[in-house]
């Protein structure tokens, strides 16, 4: 049988669905696991992966893997479920139940292979160790800070400051995102990105790819979380910190099927103001 695993979202989604994947191929050893997702590279050497496209590159897919053959297709976004959107369960579990696929504590992993290793690291030479920051997430937008998820900016600038002198801090970054003294940016492939991750000695991320990432190659990380929850995505090998209680009852009037809007509504705002949502000393005594 032909198992089409079809993969809507982000890098981190795509990181978070190995799991899924390494629990499908359990339940279903003998069949051909087909991932195509915005993502492919993630998939790239995983045993558990038969063949990974992205999409707007399926040339002959159908000839090759649905024509005349048996299939399931898992195409079913885990994101419109109850116990999604109700926080009841971590992702992984909802997405392996939404499939009737057995879920037996199945964790993300990246499969890195030793030329990879040897190629990429040569970009990342550095006399200092390596405190590897991602800041900001999702996509391009007119709102350069999504205070939903986000480091808050004068948080991080207040962090740099206090480890600049001991370490080289690398700042994870597209070009069109806030940058900061004292880093260096780097933007690069998924696949150099995730060698990057592994290198590094101290890592401080928001909720997006990186912290994903990390858990993937058991590179334990402190990561801030604001509007999403640790328990749905996040993994015990992290240190999770949660931000402060609202001081302002948010506005809500968009809301919908999540009670805020990720990218960062500014109407939904509850705090006075952004040094309210974490208390830095926590953060400075986790990280040291």
């Amino acid at each position: 049988m032909n198992i089409i695993f079809q993969i809507n979202g982000g890098i981190g989604k795509c990181v978070i669905a190995t799991a899924v994947c390494e629990a499908i191929k359990k339940q279903y050893p003998e069949s051909k696991l087909i991932v195509v997702s915005g993502y492919p590279d993630v998939f790239l050497n995983n045993p558990h992966v038969d063949r990974t496209y992205g999409f707007g590159n399926t040339s002959y897919f159908y000839e090759e893997h649905v024509e005349g053959k048996e299939i399931m297709l898992l195409a079913h976004d885990p994101y419109l479920t109850a116990e999604h959107i109700q926080y009841k369960e971590h992702l992984i579990e909802t997405w392996c139940r939404i499939y009737n696929i057995d879920y037996d504590n199945e964790q993300p992993k990246i499969y890195l292979t030793d030329r990879e290793r040897t190629f990429f690291s040569q970009k990342f030479n550095s006399e200092k160790p390596i405190f590897l920051i991602q800041t900001n997430g999702g996509g391009e937008s007119e709102l350069k800070y999504s205070w939903a998820r986000d480091i808050p900016y004068n948080l991080m600038a207040n962090i740099i400051a206090e480890f600049k002198d001991e370490y080289h801090i690398v700042h994870m970054k597209r070009e069109d995102q806030l940058s900061y003294d004292n880093t260096t940016p780097i933007t690069d492939t998924f696949r150099a990105l995730a060698v990057l991750i592994e290198l590094s000695s101290k890592r401080l991320f928001m909720d997006s790819f990186a912290q994903h990432t990390a858990a993937a190659l058991n590179k334990p990380s402190t990561v801030l979380w604001i509007a999403n929850k640790p328990s749905v995505f996040s993994y015990d090998i992290h240190t999770n910190i949660t931000s402060n209680p609202f001081t302002l009852k948010p506005e809500l009037r968009n809301s919908y099927l999540g009670k805020f809007n990720i990218a960062g509504d500014l109407l939904e705002f509850p705090y006075n103001n952004e040094k309210e949502i974490f208390n830095i000393n926590d953060i400075i005594k986790t990280l040291k």
